[in-house]
């Protein structure tokens, strides 16, 4: 069997420096305060590169982004964060060559537990060696690394014992390549491809379902321009909002462009219904929770949108009517028909998000309901600051989107479907669902796909999508009863009781370098 051994940063992915991945570490799994103060030290971490003492600045990098820290949010940047950008800046000329082997290892000085995933299930790797975070006895991490990097050559070298590797791919010129000369050949000076590799290629597993705020990865610089614009983008954010809900529907695609903002139209979009119809169908491939509200725009009147365990804060906000489903399906039915008949609707039959260029599973309810039925494919660009997430908080995600220095949201109307492509000539609701999402796949130049809202949660966030729905009210009470029982237990010196962890309403000190409270929501948090 041949084997290859392969360094991660600089060669299986480009860029040598993991500055970027610590810096979205610290601003996910942490706070603003963290990846503000490890930009602050980036001239430190240079200087001590300079100097030669590269390990040095990787360790205090290390301690930055992860003192502090639970080693469980950690590992949910690891999972939902982390592999997007990692996949972005993939070499694919070392994956060619890295691929065509059998057994394949990747060796890194990053902690194990940041690239783990994305090395074992994007780059299909057999195993990752890495550095191991100590952790202390309450879960979180200490910033320091349990061996020192020197133990990587000597872990190689147990897990191939007097087995030698058929190919070792790594930078010469680093020091942290030691393992190289254990390998039989070493491509020096560039990596490149040829027949043979090219026969065994195997593509990467793409990132479909990824998490996280920031659009960009945060090299300096795109850190730097951050930090300076979200004080001006905050301050532009509340004024789109403030007048977005002020001006008259018919007002806003035309006063857009005052604010940054721009709407794209094509197509030609169905009148308003007549008292003698029912009302039209809009399904709409779903992109950010402004979907609904960008095409009640660009139609000049509020359409209601059908919301699928969306938090009740967001419903109060919403500048359109909203129609909650109950996850009962006759129930459900009855809403969406009684809905019809008084008017216009939107839906979204993905039931969620999905950033990538790729469409999931449509549901079949909305085919049985009505013939009236008019494709909308939904798309947007930002620039900063992704407008969704999975384990953020929801109602935070208009205002992250108009926060961008510049949105755009593109909107194309296809043609109503004709009755011999709707249930009434006898498709099934199935047929009727997978059509339209072909379609507005098509349209977009995206890819269809089988997963589903439940595939993407337990991707993202461990769990299945679904928002607690607690009242506001409620979630706020638990939420200052579990801050007095701390409270409580601090004063007296004890330890946190099972029902203050049976809430799990606060946590405290994220970072001993920035003592900051930070509460997590159970009615938000999903």
């Amino acid at each position: 069997m041949e084997s290859a051994l392969s360094e991660l940063e600089g060669t299986l992915v480009k860029d040598p420096d993991p500055f970027s991945y610590f810096m979205l570490v610290a601003f996910e799994a942490s706070s603003i305060f963290r990846f503000a103060f490890l930009l602050i030290l980036w001239p430190v971490i240079r200087l001590l590169e300079i100097w030669g003492q590269r390990d040095a600045g990787l360790k205090l990098m290390i301690f930055v982004a992860t003192a502090g820290v639970p080693i469980s949010e950690i590992e949910a940047v690891a999972r939902a964060v982390l592999p997007k950008f990692y996949f972005d800046d993939i070499d694919m000329d070392a994956w060619k060559v890295f691929s065509s082997y059998d057994k394949r290892i990747v060796v890194t000085k990053t902690p194990r537990i940041m690239v783990e995933r994305f090395v074992k299930e994007h780059l299909r790797a057999d195993d990752v060696i890495g550095s191991e975070l100590s952790v202390n006895r309450f879960g979180w991490a200490t910033g320091f690394i349990k061996d020192d990097f020197d133990s990587i050559s000597d872990r190689v070298s147990e897990l191939f014992e007097d087995e030698q590797p058929s190919l070792g791919l790594g930078r010469t010129e680093y020091s942290g390549s030691e393992f190289l000369h254990l390998c039989k050949e070493q491509p020096h000076p560039r990596i490149t491809s040829n027949k043979k590799h090219d026969r065994q290629f195997i593509r990467p597993l793409p990132v479909i379902f990824h998490d996280g705020r920031l659009v960009k990865r945060p090299t300096p610089s795109t850190a730097l321009l951050i930090l300076l614009w979200i004080p001006l983008g905050i301050i532009l954010a509340a004024i789109r909002i403030v007048v977005g809900l002020m001006l008259p529907m018919k007002s806003i695609q035309r006063m857009a462009p005052l604010f940054g903002g721009k709407v794209m139209v094509k197509g030609k979009p169905p009148p308003p219904p007549s008292g003698s119809t029912s009302g039209v169908l809009f399904v709409c491939t779903h992109r950010t929770l402004m979907d609904p509200v960008v095409l009640s725009a660009v139609l000049h009147r509020r359409i209601p949108a059908v919301t699928y365990s969306i938090s009740r804060f967001t419903e109060i906000l919403s500048p359109i009517p909203t129609v909650r489903l109950t996850r009962i399906r006759d129930i459900d039915a009855e809403k969406i028909k009684q809905q019809l008949e008084k008017g216009d609707l939107v839906v979204c039959p993905e039931g969620t998000t999905c950033r990538e260029p790729f469409l999931l599973r449509f549901s079949k309810l909305f085919a049985e309901l009505t013939d009236r039925i008019v494709p909308v494919a939904m798309n947007y660009r930002v620039g900063f600051f992704h407008a969704t997430t999975a384990r953020g908080w929801k109602a935070l995600d208009p205002i992250f989107f108009f926060m961008n220095p510049r949105p755009i949201y593109e909107v194309t109307f296809l043609n109503q479907l004709p009755v011999e492509a709707t249930c009434s000539s006898g498709k099934s609701p199935h047929d009727v669902a997978n059509y339209v999402q072909r379609i507005l796949a098509a349209t977009l130049g995206f890819e269809c796909t089988n997963f589903t809202r439940r595939d993407k949660y337990r991707v993202l966030a461990g769990n299945d999508g679904i928002v607690s729905q607690t009242s506001t009210a409620e979630s706020l009470k638990k939420l200052m009863s579990g801050f007095k029982q701390y409270l409580f237990v601090k004063d007296h010196g004890r330890k946190r009781s099972e029902k203050y962890k049976s809430i799990g309403c606060l946590i405290v000190l994220r970072s001993p370098l920035i003592p900051v409270f930070r509460f997590k929501s159970v009615y938000e948090r999903t």
